[in-house]
C-alpha cells in the first residue's frame, strides 16, 4: 500500500471545506480506526510547524486542511483583488440570474440559462458570493440559493434596489406584427 499519509493529504486535500470523518477515511482505506487516527495525528503535528501555511483540524469530527491566522493578510488582498475580475461570464450570468430571482432552485436558473449551472454554483458558494437558504416544496426539496453580504460588499450595493432594472428581451406582438408588415 503506498504511504498512508500521502493518502490521506490527497483526501484531505479534496474534501476541501466539508472534511472527512474518520469513518469515511476507515471505510475508504480499508485501514483499523487506530491506523487511521495515528496517522492523521502525525500530520496533525508535521503541519503544525512553522514552515507550512496550512494545518490540519478536526472540527465536529471531520478532519480538513484550514490556514494558518498568519495567511489571512494575504488571503484578504488575494481575494479582494481578485474576486469580481476573475468571474467568467457565465458565472456572473448565474449570479445575476439569483441575485433578480432569489430564492431560486438549480433547476430554475438552468431553465432561464438553458444550460447546466452545476459547476458555476459550486464557484459561487466557494467564492460566498451565494449561499443556501432552505429547501424548495418542489418534488426531491432542491436546494434554494440567495446571495450573500459577500456579493453586496464585492458589488459595492447597499441594497438589491440598487441592481438596474430588468428589460424584457421579448418582443411585444404588436413590434413583431410591425416587423413582419415592412
Amino acid at each position: 500500500m503506498p504511504n498512508i499519509h500521502a493518502i490521506l493529504e490527497g483526501l484531505l486535500f479534496l474534501s476541501g471545506d466539508e472534511g472527512v470523518s474518520l469513518s469515511q477515511l476507515t471505510t475508504v482505506t480499508e485501514l483499523g480506526e487506530e491506523q487511521i487516527e495515528e496517522a492523521l495525528k502525525q500530520l496533525m503535528e508535521i503541519y503544525i510547524e512553522k514552515e507550512h501555511g496550512i494545518e490540519l483540524v478536526c472540527f465536529g469530527g471531520c478532519y480538513k486542511f484550514v490556514s494558518k491566522e498568519m495567511i489571512y493578510p494575504y488571503a484578504e488582498k488575494l481575494f479582494t483583488n481578485t474576486k469580481i475580475a476573475s468571474l467568467s461570464p457565465a458565472a456572473l450570468e448565474t449570479l445575476a440570474i439569483i441575485a433578480y430571482k432569489q430564492p431560486i432552485t438549480r433547476a430554475e436558473i438552468e431553465e432561464i440559462r438553458g444550460v447546466s449551472c452545476d459547476m458555476m454554483i459550486r464557484k459561487l458558494l466557494a467564492r460566498s458570493f451565494i449561499k443556501e437558504c432552505g429547501r424548495s416544496d418542489a418534488p426531491g426539496r432542491p436546494f434554494l440559493y440567495e446571495i450573500t453580504q459577500e456579493f453586496m460588499d464585492a458589488f459595492q450595493l447597499e441594497s438589491l434596489k440598487e441592481l438596474p432594472d430588468l428589460v424584457d428581451q421579448q418582443p411585444n406582438k404588436e413590434e413583431l406584427f410591425q416587423e413582419e408588415k415592412v
